[in-house]
């Protein structure tokens, strides 16, 4: 038999090393070396065990400074681990202290191995009123309606306390009992080789009690699934991926506990002629050349349908923006809107008529307009 190595240099820490620092390369080393990790791999098998085995001494108060000062045989026969055997009676009892910090680490390794989280299902109390799950609705809505407003009708399902039992699960004449898999404690104790962890009971998922006659209906769930219809009032001014709680509307809670909200995601669909930024709606109305030149008056037909008259400025350029008071998008919750603007697009006609032509000629003229225009910056440009 190979001659065991000191514990100290096993778990490569100096003999004056402090429980945290003992503790802490522990923890390295059986991350490391666990067999869950490794399955399969003897020598890491070894190694968890050695490191085990002197993380078992050098944390134990009493073990420690008989072995710093006789060394193995200072174990011999005093309770430990009687000629050198492994018995793992403080490491594993104490893991939860061991591995109860880290964060992440191991206890997500742990965990893995054993299909659950063992904090969680201890401390939660699974009889406890729980409220239900919230549930999400996509709609649609027109690009006038998120503007001004609307109601609309959705049809939904959801999770609803079954009507049989009244959300108890029991058929009449049936009732809860105790869990005969976990005695009641809703936890079951596992063991995966070294480790022994409690876990939620798969018979009663952690209730502790299991019904004996469970209801047709919901078939001991306490829910059923039904559709529903609610009319939902979308207030004016909303805007594309706006929320919409509707509350109590989700899936029922258990044991009591409130139902969820069905949370409305509204989507706006973009509008032909019309576009939002903010509070403000933007548009483009194409004007003639002599209009913008002279500055005629003209009819908008704003998104809600009205015409309002507009005075256009004489000399108008292309690309110019203008802007309507509030003819805009209502701001939410007041009385007040943003502005429209008119973007001023100058058309030049395509084809003219021989007096067209004739006067624009007569009109050049008079304009006596370069034809060697100087270039001039993009920034000076409207629009």
């Amino acid at each position: 038999m190979a001659a065991k190595r000191d514990y100290y240099e096993v778990l490569g820490v100096q003999k004056s090393a402090s429980a945290d620092e003992i503790k802490k390369a522990y923890r390295k080393l059986a991350v490391k070396y666990h067999p869950d990790r490794n399955p399969g791999n003897k020598e890491a098998e070894e190694k968890f065990k050695e490191a085990t085995e002197a993380y078992e001494v050098l944390s134990d108060e009493k073990k420690r400074p008989l072995y710093d000062q006789y060394g193995f045989a200072g174990l011999d026969g005093g309770g430990g681990f009687g000629g050198g055997g492994f018995s793992g009676s403080h490491a594993f009892h104490d893991f939860s202290d061991l591995f109860g910090g880290m964060g992440g680490g191991f206890s997500d390794i742990f965990e893995g191995i054993f299909g659950g989280s063992r904090s969680s299902s201890r401390s939660r109390n699974p009889n406890a009123p729980e409220q239900g799950q919230s549930l999400r609705y996509d709609l649609d809505i027109s690009f006038k309606d998120a503007v001004y407003g609307t109601k609309a009708e959705i049809k939904f399902s959801h999770n609803e306390a079954c009507s049989d039992c009244h959300g108890s699960g029991a058929a009449a004449g049936g009732s809860r009992k105790t869990c005969t898999a976990c005695g009641g404690s809703g936890q079951i104790r596992r063991q995966a080789g070294f480790f022994a962890v409690q876990q939620t009971c798969p018979t009663c998922r952690g209730a502790g009690t299991v019904i004996d006659k469970p209801c047709a209906a919901c078939r001991g769930s306490g829910v059923q699934e039904k559709s529903k219809r609610v009319t939902l009032s979308i207030p004016a001014g909303v805007d594309d991926g706006k929320r919409i709680a509707i509350h109590g509307e989700g899936d029922a809670g258990k044991n009591g506990g409130p139902a969820g909200d069905l949370i409305v995601v509204l989507h706006v669909e973009p509008h032909t002629y019309f576009e939002r930024s903010g509070q403000d709606l933007y548009c483009a109305v194409p004007v003639t050349m002599v209009q913008a030149a002279l500055g005629e008056t003209i009819f908008i037909t704003t998104l809600d349908g009205k015409k309002i008259e507009f005075k256009l400025p004489a000399g108008t350029q292309n690309g110019k923006l203008l802007r309507i008071k509030n003819e805009g998008v209502p701001v939410y919750n007041t009385s007040r809107k943003g502005d429209l603007y008119i973007k001023i697009l100058v058309q030049v006609p395509s084809r003219l008529s021989s007096k067209q032509k004739e006067l624009l000629e007569e009109f050049s003229k008079l304009d006596n307009a370069s034809t060697s225009p100087s270039p001039m910056p993009l920034s000076s440009l409207n629009g």
